[in-house]
């Protein structure tokens, strides 16, 4: 038992002696392992910002929810949507966006002596604009938008041949539409993401400025290299 005792104390004093001669004690030595742990990580997670928004292009898709005005007098009614999008990144942190959207629903008509009720109606709408990407994280980013173009309202497709005025709807045609949003983005790998698009939508049907509020979600890629 004694000799195990001091061999102990012999294999103890060997390390310190060790750490002495390397200039080192024990916890510095942990701490050092640790920060250079630590800045590991950060060289890392900066890679990957590097990797993931300097991508030139980004393309995305998905659906959503849009309230809707479908005539000046009417209640506002549900729709669902689609939308694509295409970004050219002139940096990091500015594009050029372009976006196509389309909204499906039933105009809140009620009871007509046309006997038509809660017709189909739909939208289309063709806008491009700024977008700037303000945060960036590893794993999360968030961009503004604000684009503006045309639209084509198509309120008579349900009203059996019946004018969408005399129900109450806004007259079929295209207008200006313009939009204003904020993409909420989440990193699965450097260039796929999935995206939440809380956005304002202003239509001018009929000449007048109906404010239309919605969210679109759906999945973004993104490729290419800005030069």
């Amino acid at each position: 038992m004694f000799g195990f005792r001091l061999s102990v104390k012999c294999a103890a004093a060997a390390l310190a002696a060790v750490f002495v001669a390397s200039g080192a004690t024990p916890l510095q030595a942990q701490f050092s392992r640790r920060r250079e742990t630590n800045a590991n990580r950060r060289a890392r997670i900066e890679r990957t910002m590097q990797d993931t928004y300097s991508h030139q292009w980004e393309v995305g898709g998905g659906g959503g929810y849009l309230r809707f005005r479908s005539g000046e007098l009417l209640q506002k009614n549900n729709e669902v949507t689609f939308w694509m999008s295409g970004t050219r990144f002139m940096t990091q942190k500015f594009g050029i966006t372009g976006d196509v959207r389309g909204a499906y629903g039933n105009a809140k008509v009620g009871n007509t002596i046309f006997n038509i009720q809660n017709p189909q109606i739909s939208q289309y709408t063709f806008m491009a604009g700024p977008l700037y990407r303000f945060y960036t994280r590893e794993k999360t980013a968030a961009s503004v938008f604000a684009t503006a173009g045309a639209g084509i309202g198509k309120f008579d497709s349900g009203t059996k041949s019946i004018p969408a005025e005399q129900l109450g709807l806004w007259p079929s045609e295209t207008r200006a539409v313009f939009s204003v949003g904020v993409n909420l983005d989440y990193n699965f790998y450097p260039n796929l993401a999935v995206r939440i698009t809380p956005t304002y939508l202003g239509s001018t049907w009929g000449g007048t400025i109906q404010n239309n509020i919605g969210v679109n979600m759906g999945v973004v890629y993104r490729f290419g290299r800005i030069k």
